[in-house]
């Protein structure tokens, strides 16, 4: 049982904090465009949706309403309202960074709210159908294990997203020592990348959950 879980804990360490979605180019960029406390802000988010799915979808097994995330209904309204925020997300990063020059030192003069951040990171991964998706069956396989006991799931899922978070402190740190390197121009370039990314990742979950319905 311990090596099974161990298994499956070291498998969603790895697939949640590489898995090249929204929010892993997100937290790249903010890491690189903002530094170190920025992306870690943005990564909390990022955590604390995981915790709230976590949570909601164990409630959810144990009272036997796991259909209500399988419904095709409900993925297509998220998927839809999830392409638009990906959409309008991507959109902010076309806008060309204020910066001013100081003795050949590119010096970021606005940095956005911890308030902000904290949010962007919640919605941009809770609004994912397929991490609901993802966590649902995370759920269920570990709570074969330990017999859908509800406190241990969360024990467990808790020290699992621990070690999430710990990987994603580390990604952005090291993300972060790119900035010294980059000029306006690159960064830019970085910047139209990454919204380039989000609002493809936007049209394509509008697409699958609209139009290939229709």
């Amino acid at each position: 049982m311990i090596l099974t879980l161990a298994t499956q804990t070291v498998l969603i360490v790895l697939f949640l904090a590489f898995s090249f979605g929204p929010a892993f180019f997100a937290l790249i960029n903010t890491a690189i465009k903002y530094g170190n406390r920025t992306g870690s802000i943005l990564a909390t988010g990022v955590f604390l949706s995981d915790f709230f799915l976590c949570v909601l979808i164990i409630f959810l097994v144990h009272i036997g309403a796991t259909t209500i995330i399988q419904d095709e209904k409900t993925q297509r309204f998220m998927g839809i309202l999830a392409g638009i925020v990906l959409i309008v997300f991507g959109a902010f990063y076309f806008k060309k960074p204020t910066t001013n020059t100081h003795n050949n030192e590119t010096i970021e003069i606005k940095i956005p709210k911890a308030s902000f951040m904290l949010f962007k990171g919640f919605f941009l991964n809770i609004l994912n159908p397929a991490v609901w998706l993802i966590w649902l069956g995370n759920v269920t396989a570990a709570g074969k294990i330990l017999n859908y006991n509800a406190i241990n799931m969360l024990l467990y899922f808790g020290i699992t997203l621990g070690l999430v978070l710990l990987v994603e402190l580390v990604k952005i740190r090291a993300s972060s020592k790119l900035k010294k390197w980059l000029t306006p121009k690159l960064m830019h370039v970085v910047n139209l990348t990454t919204g380039t990314l989000l609002i493809i990742f936007g049209l394509v979950l509008i697409y699958e959950h609209y139009f290939e319905k229709l």
